[in-house]
């Protein structure tokens, strides 16, 4: 039988909002785990859930293996042969990169959950949280987070 154990109960108390800017390189993941930790301890808040979101159609956000940077190189691939960039796609006006860009992050996703517990998030041992830009030129990124719990 599987049984949940509690890490923490308390009653939310405490909801904080922010903003992390990312200048991406172009195509590829920039990690954003750092600045995100930084944030979720200043805050204060102890225990809740951390929601990052991506204002953009053609960035996306990932949880992702940070200790191998070929499963990163691995993932472009992939990407590459879910949403190649001549596929003959009708919207083609802002240049061959920006379809598959779009394909991309309807696949991979613009919101993230990420529990905290005792004032840091909840990852795995091996996981790290990316921004994922699927655009071949720089691009500044939007994000806004939101904390919420005690």
């Amino acid at each position: 039988m599987l049984n949940v154990e509690t890490l923490s109960e308390a009653s939310v108390t405490q909801q904080v909002n922010g903003r992390l800017v990312v200048e991406t390189e172009g195509l590829g993941f920039t990690e954003i785990t750092e600045p995100l930790s930084r944030w979720v301890f200043g805050t204060g808040v102890l225990n809740g859930l951390l929601t990052v979101f991506c204002r953009h159609t053609s960035a996306s956000l990932l949880i992702q293996e940070n200790a191998d940077p070929d499963v990163r190189r691995d993932l472009l691939t992939a990407l590459d042969r879910l949403a190649p960039r001549e596929a003959g796609y009708v919207h083609s006006t802002e240049g061959p990169d920006d379809m598959p860009a779009h394909i991309r992050t309807m696949l991979s996703g613009v919101s993230l959950s990420i529990p905290v517990v005792d004032g840091q998030m909840v990852l795995g041992t091996w996981q790290g949280v990316y921004l994922a830009e699927h655009r071949d030129r720089p691009h500044t990124r939007d994000l806004i987070v939101h904390l919420i719990g005690a």
